[in-house]
């Protein structure tokens, strides 16, 4: 019976794992779930900057990818991508329960299938996520995943989708967004297609700062520049690889949603200031913020 059961589970992966890829954003990898024909759902986490997107499907391809646009209270993401030839997965129609068994699917740094079992523990909500925002719900699983499951799919033991797995942890238990409320996002977001945001042009990784290096306008993280994209608004303003930004116009910045999050439309035209750490000194960056382009 144990080895009938194993072999269901392995089945569940097989059948999930080509609508599962792999999304480059980060240094390392993470994973996103095949939407629609043309569309990646993930998590910002997944991604971590605003263009430089690729997704490696199951057959080893490279493909480009453009941010259509991202939920803030979810933060899921919804990539645009041509040419995927995957079938989407299909959200589950029964409803999570505290002691489901549960199966995460993802793909790893070097683009191969890797999967987590555990029971649904908890279900619950709201979750703040952010200024102002929050998740209605969310389930939390004894499942164990790292980084690279950020975006991956969480099923059920039918092979249905019952959610989007993201980095959060909550005392131990992985976090899931609920297949309802990504899909909702997700349709939101094809709806309306690509929406316009305020452009820099740096990619960003999170950073714990000294307690010296702290200030009223910052918090305990800021946004450490690993890249600058040439000829942008951030590349002709003097950015850095390298640089801190702890703040924009006074605004704390902690991570790349954060960021994203203050890059709204009404950015586009507007000149801001970026206050970075650079050598051990504040120094602050007038930049006029670009509109993020869509190819």
């Amino acid at each position: 019976m144990l080895n009938e059961i194993s072999n269901q589970l392995a089945d569940i992966v097989a059948a999930a794992a080509p609508s599962v890829v792999q999304v480059q954003g980060r240094r390392r990898p993470a994973s996103g779930i095949v939407y629609a024909a043309d569309a990646v759902l993930t998590t910002m986490h997944a991604i971590g900057r605003e263009d430089g997107l690729q997704v490696r499907p199951s057959d080893g391809r490279t493909l480009d990818a453009e941010l259509a646009g991202w939920d803030p209270a979810s933060s899921l993401a919804l990539l645009r991508v041509s040419e995927l030839r995957a079938r989407p997965l299909a959200p589950s129609s029964q409803t999570a329960r505290v002691g489901h068994l549960a199966i995460a699917v993802a793909r790893s740094w070097s683009n191969a299938v890797t999967a987590s079992a555990g029971l649904v523990s908890v279900i619950g909500g709201p979750l703040p996520t952010g200024r102002r925002r929050a998740i209605e719900q969310v389930i939390r699983t004894t499942a164990p995943m790292h980084d690279g499951f950020a975006g991956g799919a969480f099923l059920d033991v039918g092979g249905s989708l019952l959610g989007v797995a993201t980095a959060a942890q909550i005392r131990g238990l992985g976090v899931i967004v609920p297949a309802g409320i990504a899909w909702k996002a997700a349709a939101a977001l094809l709806e309306h297609g690509s929406l316009k945001r305020g452009y820099l042009g740096i990619a960003g990784q999170p950073v714990r700062l000294p307690e010296a290096q702290r200030g009223a306008e910052t918090g305990e993280e800021a946004l450490l520049v690993v890249g600058v994209t040439s000829g942008s608004p951030a590349s002709k303003a003097g950015l850095l690889v390298g640089d801190v930004l702890v703040a924009l116009d006074g605004r704390t910045v902690e991570s790349p949603e954060d960021l994203l999050d203050l890059l709204g439309g009404d950015t586009i035209g507007r000149t801001v200031t970026l206050r970075v750490l650079r050598g051990g000194s504040v120094k602050d960056v007038a930049v006029a913020v670009g509109e993020r382009p869509t190819t």
